[in-house]
């Protein structure tokens, strides 16, 4: 099965090939590059990143008194893995689904700071949601710069 080269290689690039994976009715191709590799790992560590900003009110204290630190944290984390799992699923690749993850680790970043103007955000929010957001920020900033060098 052929498969059409949507970029012209680049020297030090391995020779773009597809490996067949799945039945008949639905196939996947798996990428063949290091790039393409790299870019689907860091989609799925965006997803596991999205997943524990979402779970994490159930582990750490977030604010004293009142929930939409957690509900804002919910919100963010599904989103930032519904982006992941279609970037994963789409056979185009991962088109501008990376800066939508990287709006959204900006958001888990300073949504603390916005939070706490009604109720007080306990410590481990700040930490985590810090982290989380610049962990989110820096694999979006990663995917934009590996989807505009596939399409030079």
């Amino acid at each position: 099965m052929a498969t059409p080269i949507s970029r012209r290689p680049e020297p030090g690039d391995e020779p773009s090939q597809a490996v067949s994976v799945g039945s008949a009715a639905g196939e996947y191709l798996l990428p063949a590059t290091r790039r393409g590799v790299a870019a689907q790992a860091a989609v799925t560590l965006g997803i596991l990143t999205g997943l524990w900003v979402a779970l994490s009110p159930l582990f750490i204290t977030l604010q004293n008194g009142g929930s939409n630190a957690n509900v804002a944290d919910l919100i963010a984390g599904l989103a930032v893995a519904a982006f992941g799992a279609v970037a994963l699923a789409s056979r185009r690749g991962f088109g501008g689904l990376e800066f939508g993850s990287l709006v959204l680790g900006v958001w888990v970043i300073i949504s603390s700071f916005i939070l706490d103007a009604k109720f007080t955000i306990a410590a481990p929010m700040f930490w985590s949601n810090t982290f989380a957001g610049a962990v989110l920020v820096l694999l979006g900033l990663a995917g934009l710069a590996t989807a505009s060098r596939a399409t030079r």
